[in-house]
């Protein structure tokens, strides 16, 4: 890809909704408890990269779009999307 190309990195976090039982972040609590490591909360969720080939504004939007459309099923899972800068 050419340095001049017009291109915007977007990070889509996808997390668990609070209200939800996250069983993977029980999961890694347990085994941390077990390891007399202490925290007082986990949710593992997963993070997506998407390069777009937009300005800012419209990759954001775009990003909105493909996260809400296959990246995140709403009944059970919210998203936070965040512009990668220098990536």
């Amino acid at each position: 890809m050419a340095n001049d190309k017009l291109s915007t990195k977007i990070g889509v976090r996808i997390l668990p909704r609070e209200v939800i039982l996250d069983t993977q972040g029980r999961a890694v609590e347990q085994t941390l408890k077990l390891a007399k490591i202490s925290v007082d909360q986990c949710r593992v969720g997963r993070y997506v990269e998407l390069n777009l080939p937009l300005d800012e504004a419209s990759a954001l939007k775009k990003a909105e779009e493909i996260a809400k459309f296959v990246l995140h099923n709403p009944l059970i899972e919210k998203f936070e999307l965040e512009v990668l800068k220098g990536s």
